[in-house]
């Protein structure tokens, strides 16, 4: 079942960011269906939030996606090379938005493996928002697209994760961002080898 509209015009972009552990991510691209369960996120607080693109208020034609009603999604391209998916959340004019980091595949591996170019399924398939990007054909083309479409969607199967299970620490590469680097704004399951950055 897809997660409601509901669910991501929430205010609560951390609440929901941790939430989102265990959903399943999946895309419709060319009639080709890839997916997994989500196992690492990175919340972004808003125009209080320095790490945030939209940080004091920044509006510009990459950002704007993030000022749109909750339950789209926002693709950047990141250093030039990687598309970067991210839920957005909350209501209009709040831009408040969520980073995938991670997912553990379960449908359409072989999808991913060809447009990850990996003969040999390897965690680093799907480890990484770039990487899970990539692999489930996610690029700026569907940037702003509904959560509730059929071609990207987030759904609830179900799976309950204990609060043991989950670790919340520093968002990754955000040293820019001064204090706002050293909020415990990333969440993922312990322990799971498709983990971008375990803390050891």
């Amino acid at each position: 079942m897809k997660l409601p509209q509901s669910f991501y015009e929430r205010n609560d972009v951390v609440a929901i960011s941790r939430e989102l552990l265990g959903k399943y991510l999946f895309t419709c691209i060319d009639g080709e269906v890839t997916g997994g369960y989500i196992v690492e996120t990175e919340a972004y607080n808003g125009i209080i939030d320095r790490a945030s693109h939209s940080f004091g208020n920044r509006l510009t034609p990459r950002t704007k996606t993030m000022y749109e009603q909750g339950g789209i999604a926002y693709v950047y391209l990141c250093y030039g090379i990687h598309e970067m998916f991210n839920v957005v959340t909350s209501v209009e004019g709040q831009p408040h938005a969520i980073l995938i980091r991670a997912i553990q595949p379960t449908d359409g591996l072989d999808i991913m493996q060809l447009r990850r170019n990996m003969p040999v399924v390897k965690p680093t398939i799907t480890s990484g928002p770039g990487s899970v990007a990539q692999a489930l054909g996610i690029s700026r083309k569907i940037n702003a697209i509904s959560l509730q479409s059929d071609t990207l969607w987030i759904e609830e199967k179900g799976m309950v994760i204990p609060d043991e299970q989950i670790v919340a620490v520093p968002r990754v590469g955000v040293a820019y961002a001064k204090e706002d680097a050293l909020l415990p704004y990333r969440f993922y399951l312990k322990g799971n080898p498709y983990v971008s950055k375990p803390n050891k």
